[in-house]
């Protein structure tokens, strides 16, 4: 007996060193899979979850979502990187908090960000995005100043049914949000999975990355 305790104790520091070698290097992975200004998932875990999301609807509606930033430029140029820097984390935090109990939501890229959420009904879709366009358009506050900013979404809302592919289903979505970024921003919701516009390495045309290839792309 006097061995086997023996044993175990000198085994006990070496199971705790692995569990902290363990949870160190699940905390790198996570990190890694996560955009460093906003924390947000990047690309390939969103898209991971949303395609999840888009095969198992049930009896919900699904919305895949493109959310662009309008005016962002503007306040890179009049404030500078620190500010952009600002508002784009604070973007990400009213993104994840908005759709934290409804799906999942992404940095793609610049002032590009992606959602899929969950809803019971298209009115309940309506309802939440009025809610996400007001939020957005709320200034965000840098160095004392308010920073005015604007958002056109798009959202392609898949009802039970046919399954529809997570590529196709953000390019429509990304065609409703170019739709309402041309009359001054909003919120736009298609319910064709069909492309209207040319696709250039998976973007619609004249997208940002689109004279890029696949992995270079700028999101």
């Amino acid at each position: 007996m006097s061995h086997t305790l023996a044993a175990l104790s000198a085994a006990a520091p070496l199971a705790a060193g692995w569990t902290v070698h363990g949870l160190w290097q699940h905390r790198l992975i996570d990190r890694a899979g996560r955009d460093a200004l906003t924390g947000l998932p990047r690309r390939a875990a969103f898209e991971k979850s949303a395609a999840r999301m888009l095969r198992r609807t049930g009896r919900d509606v699904v919305a895949v979502v493109v959310i662009d930033l309008d005016g962002f430029k503007q306040v890179n140029d009049i404030h500078g990187h620190a500010a952009g820097d600002t508002a784009i984390r604070e973007t990400g935090r009213r993104l994840a908090q908005w759709a934290e109990p409804l799906g999942t939501v992404a940095r793609l890229g610049g002032d590009e960000f992606a959602a899929v959420i969950r809803c019971p009904d298209p009115d309940t879709l309506r309802g939440e995005l009025t809610h996400l366009h007001q939020w957005l358009c709320s200034p965000v506050t840098y160095d004392g100043l308010p920073l005015p900013l604007g958002a056109s979404i798009g959202a392609y809302l898949h009802t039970p049914g046919p399954a529809v592919e997570l590529p196709e289903a953000l390019r429509v979505a990304d065609e409703a949000m170019y739709g309402v970024k041309q009359t001054g921003g909003g919120w736009a919701i298609t319910h064709t999975p069909t492309p209207a516009y040319r696709t250039v390495n998976g973007r619609r045309d004249g997208r940002r990355g689109t004279d890029l290839d696949a992995e270079g792309g700028a999101g």
